[in-house]
């Protein structure tokens, strides 16, 4: 298990850690780190540099976080997008947060999606994350 300090080992859903993909995230995958949270690059990505950012902290949801660790978590999610965006000069981004298992959530571990986006890389990006209900995303 990758060693996140004392406040990762003081959480109410230790007993989860153990099949958590993210709390077992081998150290070389980390890219960024800092006390309370991780960035890494996505093992599916999406586009070059999608990254994801997580707490330290085994939460389900970013909103089960104390204040101070969302905060931190979203700083980290601004200082990926800026890497991201000096390293690869995308176009856009789309940053997102599935939150819950009917919002699409896969790994019961809260994360933050940094997806880089180029022009052309779909035919129509209006709508962007109004397309994960395809019939509603179209409003124009």
């Amino acid at each position: 298990m990758l060693a996140f300090g004392k406040n990762f080992l003081n959480h109410a859903f230790m007993s989860a850690t153990n099949e958590c993909p993210f709390c077992n995230l081998p150290k070389a995958r980390v890219w960024i780190e800092t006390d309370t949270a991780v960035a890494f690059f996505d093992g599916f990505p999406v586009s070059d540099g999608h990254a994801v950012v997580i707490p330290k902290a085994h939460v389900a949801s970013i909103f089960d976080l104390p204040a101070k660790e969302l905060s931190d978590l979203w700083n980290l999610v601004g200082q990926v997008r800026q890497e991201l965006q000096q390293k690869h000069s995308p176009d856009g981004f789309n940053i997102g947060v599935n939150d819950g298992f009917a919002a699409g959530q896969t790994v019961p571990h809260a994360h933050i999606h940094v997806i880089p986006r180029r022009k052309g890389d779909v035919s129509d990006p209006r709508g962007g994350v109004r397309w994960v209900i395809p019939g509603k995303a179209k409003y124009w």
